[in-house]
């Protein structure tokens, strides 16, 4: 089997999207660190009790350099007419995440640190309890520590078929 076959076959599993966010530790103790966001398809719940997620980080990303020394990240739901947020955090070779961040309405999170897009279908507020390398990818396991519905309305952006998509 080849990497194209894998990728076809497995593009054919319809996703959601998440974004996920954590706070670089500041450079020094009179500021804030630097925002980071990652979009997100491989993103799933694990556990009711303990409440436990995943997401598959690639090795040597930012997001994974950042969560092996980060141990509080977010997650926001996206909802589908935030399919320019998902975008933005998806593109190859992109400009700063400072950047990124600059006119998506964010708040931050109580316990993380960590920008919670505004409008998303739910956030979460994490604390990483495992990783666990998975081929060239890391499975980050964080316990649940708040969780939000921010927006009532809108359905889920999904993906599938390398595209994003919207329900029905």
């Amino acid at each position: 089997m080849s990497n194209d076959e894998f990728r076809a076959a497995l593009s054919r599993l319809a996703a959601g999207v998440v974004l996920i966010t954590a706070e670089e530790p500041p450079l020094d103790e009179h500021g804030r660190g630097e925002d980071v966001g990652m979009t997100a398809t491989a993103f799933m719940s694990v556990s009711l009790d303990p409440p436990l997620v995943m997401v598959s980080l690639r090795n040597d990303s930012r997001m994974d350099d950042l969560l092996a020394e980060q141990p509080l990240w977010a997650v926001s739901v996206l909802t589908q007419n935030q399919r320019q947020i998902a975008g933005r955090f998806a593109m190859k070779g992109r400009i700063s995440d400072r950047l990124l961040f600059e006119d998506i309405p964010c708040i931050r999170g109580e316990v993380t640190g960590a920008p919670l897009v505004g409008g998303a279908l739910a956030t979460l507020e994490c604390r990483t309890e495992q990783r666990v390398p998975a081929g060239d990818h890391t499975l980050v396991i964080g316990r649940v520590l708040t969780a939000s519905l921010p927006s009532s309305d809108g359905e889920p952006l999904t993906y599938f078929k390398g595209r994003y998509r919207q329900l029905g």
